[in-house]
């Protein structure tokens, strides 16, 4: 059987150097729980779920006309959220961020797109299936926003890799 779904995400990529960064940190810490990949680490701004295959097209075309600012995002608060997913969270939350998540919300809404309705909460997954809880100061792992991307998750077996489809520029 063939599936005509794609499960799909618009995200911030995390920069390599940053994630490396991230990843070494988090290993030091000895953070229990299934560790996140690094090429696999970014800040989700709207989870999309299963789509059917034939709307890629006009989600592409979608975040095109998004135009937001780029901006600075500081990640320096390890914290649990939900059920034993560790993450790192910024203190104050851009306010360009939430205005690219709203620009990004209020399109999909027109294009018929459901989004969770729970609140935005940004973070940056590092481990998943926790144990233990986390709720405490981080380094400032700090980068420079400026773009956003649309991911398709894809199990393999090795685990979960995620394929950008599309990148779109913030502006300067």
């Amino acid at each position: 059987m063939i599936d005509n779904t794609l499960r799909l995400f618009f995200a911030l990529p995390c920069p390599p150097e940053q994630a490396a960064a991230i990843c070494a940190w988090r290993d030091d810490q000895a953070i229990d729980g299934r560790a996140v990949p690094q090429d696999n680490l970014h800040l989700t701004l709207a989870f999309l779920g299963a789509q059917p295959r034939e709307h890629l097209d006009a989600l592409l075309q979608m975040a095109a006309t998004v135009h937001a600012e780029a901006f600075s995002l500081s990640l320096d608060r390890l914290t649990t959220i939900g059920k034993g997913f560790i993450c790192l969270q910024p203190a104050s939350t851009p306010p360009a961020l939430l205005q690219l998540v709203e620009a990004l919300s209020e399109r999909l809404a027109a294009l018929g797109v459901v989004l969770d309705c729970r609140p935005f909460l940004p973070h940056l997954t590092l481990s998943r299936q926790a144990r233990s809880r986390a709720q405490q100061p981080a380094p400032d792992f700090t980068w420079h926003v400026d773009r956003f991307v649309l991911y398709r998750s894809v199990n393999t077996a090795d685990g979960v890799r995620y394929d950008e489809l599309g990148s779109w520029p913030l502006l300067p």
